[in-house]
């Protein structure tokens, strides 16, 4: 993820927009990489584009920055956003579970980050018969070995210091 951060301090349109989308739909650790502070001074316009999204203030903050940092038009952009994160979707990784929802109400796996479930049976129920067991630890020593490499990547290539 810091990575992305990273790509998109540099001018990536792309990474703008994936990091502001998965600010906005609340993906783990997205809200923390892209956060940017109360200094963005990121101006609304009058308001009226802060309306109807369920998302606190200082994250559509950091979304609207990461957007206009890519050149994307952020009202445009914000609706697409909404639109999506209101359809709904089977966000739960647990094999034939059809619950359907909105993604802030799944719960993320505590260790690995990665992992979202609709509820307690079936976060039991992927980690005793699913797999989830011993994906957990290949996801979590994975993303430390990834942390420590983007830090010596991003001490070379990023002047803002992102990853130190």
């Amino acid at each position: 993820m810091r990575w992305r951060r990273c790509a998109a301090e540099n001018g990536l349109a792309d990474a703008c927009v994936f990091l502001a989308q998965w600010m906005y739909l609340d993906r783990p650790y997205a809200r923390e990489v892209g956060h940017v502070g109360e200094t963005a001074a990121v101006a609304t316009s009058a308001g009226r584009i802060e309306e109807g999204h369920d998302v606190p203030p200082g994250v559509l903050t950091g979304v609207l920055h990461w957007l206009r940092m890519g050149g994307w038009n952020p009202a445009e952009s914000l609706d697409t956003f909404r639109t999506h994160a209101l359809e709904g979707a089977k966000y739960c990784v647990n094999d034939g579970c059809d619950v359907v929802g909105l993604l802030k109400e799944f719960k993320v796996c505590p260790q690995c980050k990665t992992a979202r479930y609709c509820g307690d049976a079936c976060q039991k129920q992927h980690w005793t018969t699913g797999g989830h067991k011993a994906e957990c630890g290949i996801y979590r020593s994975v993303s430390l070995a990834d942390e420590q490499a983007l830090r010596r990547i991003n001490a070379r290539t990023c002047s803002s210091g992102v990853g130190s």
